[in-house]
């Protein structure tokens, strides 16, 4: 009967165990130095050898020749262990057994003798979906065990493990598995197999695992029952459902030209060949990240899991972008990817984040807009953001806050009242040095009613507008207790307008400064509402 590759390439001693050397070596010290615990957690994710350390672990315990880290392989107990069958090694499922009556019953268990074996060991797979109860009834067997039993537990979600139960364990994390490891082995098993493999074929699948060695042996035997013995690398990601870096260079290609209308064909010819929108988004975020790992780490990096013709391409497609692009796109990307997650329209989420890919690449700096300044010009569109230079700072003109128009609203005639509050609030604020809450109640509107202020201050003052500070001032204007009420929207500017003081000399130079002007020429929409001379 056949037997699938993961199973028939299981490592049966440490020497073949591949990665998790800080496991093994730990192991193997306490094996040789006979501080065998009675307790064991092994965690990590899916598929990079728990459960295969745990059986090879019993093989080195109850080996005729043990405990030695090097079990024979040919004594019976080795034998029976490797099959699954030995009486003394169980094995228990805890997603099925994970009640207070299966605990019950393993307690029971522990109190006997091996039948034959130097240790009774318990393999307790999934460990986390065992119920609070059910770990109770096996704490104290866990905190005073016999002599002769061993508790390893392995789980993919060690925070669920109580503390209870984990104080009482040695606890090892397993890593995932390195990509040029997972090459390696997959490439030593297709030679024993006689299978014809490409580097990046074997790379598709490595990809494919995502560090789980179990999951890349099951793709690969699934690629060997579709392609043969001989593995073609777009065969394989066709059978995976995975894109190949030409179709997901249609993307940068059509951000370089900017071309909009590639972008819709694009997903067109995914929904049309009944390609998984979702699916394709998250490849592309992959993609944008290593496509930002090889721009900052340069090509042949351990950081991106592909192989050197792969990643090479990735270099060359990288150059014509900078970080800052890049940056811009795997975050666009990943929200993109979230809102398929949930959407009733994926094709239309997918055309409009891809052409909003094409939008944010035509985005200029504010750096490189204030750059442009100093020249006197507007910042002409680019296709790609090449390293923004600094801003520059005008030292003789004053120092100037720029804040956009609010549209005024309709609102009833200002009081004399408002303005009173106002000044007198802003000038205690000032004189307990709160200056950006000065600022913020400066441009607020006031309004007095039953014992109540209430604030409607714009969206831009939000973080300055602090309730504590300003009750403070409030107390101490009014010199009794009042209650205040913060709003952020838009404020009556016509009633700022009216109440707010002549401009001085020192604003009237600001606003004539031509560097102001150039920038109010370039920002047409902004509007200068303090200037504060630094020198004073």
């Amino acid at each position: 009967m056949y037997q699938v590759i993961a199973r028939k390439y299981r490592p049966q001693n440490f020497a073949e165990l591949i990665g998790q050397e800080h496991v093994r070596t730990t192991i193997e010290n306490a094996i040789t130095q006979q501080r065998i615990a009675h307790g064991y957690i092994f965690s990590g994710q899916r598929g990079t050898g728990k459960t295969t350390v745990a059986r090879i672990l019993a093989r080195c315990l109850n080996c005729v020749q043990g405990p030695t880290t090097m079990p024979c392989g040919v004594c019976s107990s080795c034998l029976e262990i490797a099959a699954g069958n030995s009486p003394d090694v169980i094995e228990i499922d805890a997603a099925s057994n994970r009640g207070i009556n299966e605990m019950r019953e393993l307690r029971e268990n522990v109190r006997y003798r091996p039948a034959r074996d130097r240790y009774k060991v318990f393999i307790v797979d999934e460990a986390h979906q065992i119920t609070s109860e059910a770990f109770n009834a096996l704490l104290k067997t866990l905190e005073e065990p016999p002599e002769w039993a061993v508790f390893i537990l392995c789980t993919t979600e060690a925070h669920k493990i109580p503390t209870t139960i984990a104080s009482r364990c040695q606890q090892f994390s397993f890593r995932s598995v390195d990509f040029a490891e997972v090459m390696k082995r997959m490439e030593e098993i297709c030679a024993k197999e006689g299978i014809e493999a490409d580097p990046e074929a074997l790379s598709v699948l490595a990809q494919a695992g995502e560090g789980s060695v179990r999951d890349s042996l099951s793709a690969l035997d699934q690629a060997i029952a579709c392609c043969g013995a001989k593995l073609d690398a777009a065969e394989v990601r066709g059978l995976l459902g995975m894109f190949s870096l030409d179709s997901l260079g249609e993307v940068t290609r059509a951000l370089v030209e900017q071309d909009s209308r590639r972008m819709l064909d694009l997903v067109m010819e995914l929904e049309r060949n009944g390609r998984n929108l979702q699916h394709f988004c998250r490849e592309l975020a992959r993609y944008f990240r290593n496509l930002l790992v090889v721009k900052v780490a340069g090509a042949n990096t351990r950081l991106v899991a592909a192989s050197e013709r792969e990643q090479a391409r990735l270099a060359e497609v990288a150059a014509g972008f900078s970080e800052e692009d890049l940056t811009r796109y795997l975050a666009l990307t990943l929200d993109l990817f979230k809102d398929l997650q949930f959407s009733l329209q994926p094709r239309l989420h997918l055309e409009i984040g891809l052409l909003r890919l094409i939008q944010a690449s035509k985005l200029v700096p504010i750096e490189e807009a204030l750059a442009s300044l100093e020249g006197g010009g507007n910042p002409a569109p680019r296709k790609t953001s090449p390293t923004p230079p600094p801003a520059p700072v005008a030292k003789s003109a004053p120092q100037f806050a720029p804040q956009p128009v609010s549209k005024p609203a309709p609102s009833a005639q200002p009081s004399t009242a408002q303005h009173d509050w106002r000044e007198r609030l802003h000038s205690v604020l000032l004189e307990l040095g709160m200056q950006f809450t000065a600022d913020a109640v400066e441009h607020s509107e006031v309004v007095e009613s039953n014992n109540e202020l209430r604030f409607t201050a714009p969206e831009e003052f939000a973080l300055a507008m602090n309730e504590k500070d300003i009750l403070k001032a409030v107390q101490k204007v009014a010199g009794r207790p009042m209650r205040i009420k913060i709003t952020l929207g838009i404020p009556n500017t016509v009633e700022l307008a009216k109440t707010a003081k002549p401009p001085d000399d020192v604003t009237e130079r600001a606003l004539a400064h031509p560097e102001v002007r150039r920038f109010q020429e370039t920002f047409p929409d902004a509007q200068v509402r303090v200037v504060r001379n630094l020198k004073e």
